[in-house]
């Protein structure tokens, strides 16, 4: 397994992550979904080092080995992209982002320009002052969190759905929708669901700590980058059965990202449309080439 390791901001925060080689393959900054960790692309990695990509898995702050960071909003992380980049001598690369990691990685590719070549936004939720996709995404874990008068209130809501170590994730009474059939036949397959199981400690390693912090940033939108700037390649990625994010979301965001294409896989869902993101990968890097 790729070794873990960190390095320190200049405010002195730990940002950990993990490089998944090949060492020669197109680098991609993979921003992670929420609640998830740098240990995310694992389940992917080896297929994707043999079409020649190299998964680079960040935690945000308040997952895996990353410092909490308390009213950190969402381009708040990419000096942080920017540094584990750096630390590894990479100069442009594709990012990533999946699910919550989306905005993410969108704000990589607004905020440096120069850098980004394209970027993936998989599964992922939509710029919240869209009214009507935020009212697409009730229950606790979001609008709950987004209602609550502060911090500590907010975590107490998702502590009372997860559980402080985010047991309680997957069970029927976390209020989260079902999943569709190409969702559960993962849990399946054990070499997918032992590493999602070896990636939740790194998930909750500080508590709901990451989780929280990324609601609330993601809750007032996307006004801390400017979408409009994004000037590389784009390619919307989303599952026709997608339970958890609505596939409204992805029409929207195709609609506000300069030039973005929407691809939209019918049988596919929130989880089952990850297998789909190396072949996202190449159609968009293929356009940024033209």
């Amino acid at each position: 397994m790729a070794e873990s390791r960190t390095i320190t901001m200049g405010d002195g925060r730990a940002v950990g992550f993990v490089d998944y080689g090949p060492p020669d393959g197109t680098p991609i900054l993979w921003c992670h979904g929420g609640p998830g960790s740098r240990l995310e692309p694992a389940q992917g990695a080896a297929a994707a080092a043999q079409q020649g990509l190299r998964l680079i898995g960040i935690d945000r702050p308040g997952y895996g080995l990353s410092t909490p960071w308390p009213g950190r909003s969402i381009a708040d992380s990419v000096p942080d992209g920017l540094a584990v980049a750096d630390s590894l001598g990479i100069d442009c690369f594709v990012t990533v982002g999946v699910s919550t990691g989306g905005a993410y990685a969108l704000a990589l590719a607004a905020m440096a320009p120069d850098r980004v070549i394209a970027t993936v936004a998989c599964c992922a939720l939509t710029d919240m002052r869209w009214a009507e996709g935020k009212a697409m995404m009730p229950g606790p874990p979001t609008e709950g969190v987004w209602n609550a008068p502060d911090r500590d209130k907010a975590m107490q809501i998702v502590i009372g759905t997860f559980g402080e170590d985010g047991s309680n994730m997957f069970s029927p009474d976390s209020g989260a929708p079902p999943l569709p059939p190409a969702d559960l036949a993962l849990f399946a397959d054990p070499v997918w669901l032992m590493a999602m199981m070896e990636g939740a400690a790194a998930m909750f390693a500080f508590g709901v700590q990451g989780y929280t912090d990324d609601r609330i940033a993601d809750g007032i939108g996307w006004g801390s980058f400017d979408v409009s700037a994004i000037r590389c390649p784009v390619e919307v990625l989303h599952g026709g059965e997608d339970t958890v994010v609505p596939v409204a979301h992805a029409h929207h965001t195709a609609s506000i990202v300069p030039g973005a294409t929407l691809h939209i896989v019918d049988h596919l869902a929130h989880l089952s449309i990850v297998s789909e993101l190396p072949e996202s990968v190449r159609r968009v890097t293929e356009i940024g080439k033209r």
